[in-house]
């Protein structure tokens, strides 16, 4: 116990070490809120244009381009995408790497939620589509108010893995000088020689995120469920 006490001083108490993990986990929350608000809007955009593709074999161009992205996306690792983003998009740039970290995991992220919500969007019977246009609604006001609702209950568990599964990404960020929880828990580790507890310490704040996350995105999913009864 004593042991224990001591190495908990070395590496959260003295010279108030913690802080440092406090702030890595500001940062990991910023990136993460900034890559999901980018993620979700990129991938809501290229899902409507792929699924009114390939019902109306309409938007070829921006179909083209929207498979080239998400080819090139999903099938290059994301570790390479944020260091092009940092050192070569960005690399002339003064922007903050904490916005740029957001951009390239937003743009990671993006493609994923695209095929999440896209198989939510064939998912709902072609006959949900007809009756909005035999009220009057357009295309895209059908979408609005008739598909999409529908597609978002439906495909609300996949996209809550993909926010965990974002989150947890995000601790590749250091690579690019950005001290996140992770690299906070590393700089703790390389001063006090101890991987044990630092390494320990950033895994349960992870789990607790996660758990929030969960915990919040169940309640809305009930929420939902309650209000088609």
């Amino acid at each position: 116990m004593a042991d224990f006490s001591a190495k908990f001083y070395a590496n959260f108490i003295k010279d108030d070490r913690w802080l440092g993990l406090v702030s890595g986990l500001k940062v990991t929350i910023i990136v993460t809120l900034e890559a999901l608000l980018l993620g979700v809007i990129i991938g809501f955009i290229v899902a409507i244009i792929r699924s009114y593709h390939d019902k109306t074999n309409k938007l070829k161009i921006l179909n083209a381009i929207c498979k080239v992205y998400l080819t090139v996306i999903r099938g290059t690792p994301t570790m390479i995408q944020i260091l092009i983003m940092y050192l070569v998009v960005f690399g002339s740039s003064s922007l903050d790497s904490i916005i740029i970290g957001g951009i390239a995991f937003g743009i990671n992220s993006g493609a994923y939620v695209a095929e999440i919500v896209r198989s939510g969007i064939m998912s709902i019977p072609i006959g949900q589509t007809e009756a909005g246009r035999s009220l009057g609604l357009n295309y895209a006001q059908t979408m609005r108010l008739i598909i999409v609702p529908q597609a978002f209950k439906n495909v609300l568990p996949a996209l809550v893995n993909e926010m965990i599964v974002l989150i947890k990404e995000t601790a590749i960020i250091g690579y690019i000088g950005e001290q996140d929880l992770t690299k906070a828990a590393m700089i703790i580790q390389s001063r006090t020689f101890d991987a044990f507890m630092p390494l320990l310490a950033a895994a349960v704040i992870y789990l607790a995120l996660v758990m929030l996350l969960t915990f919040f995105m169940n309640k809305l999913e009930r929420r939902l469920r309650n209000s088609e009864r």
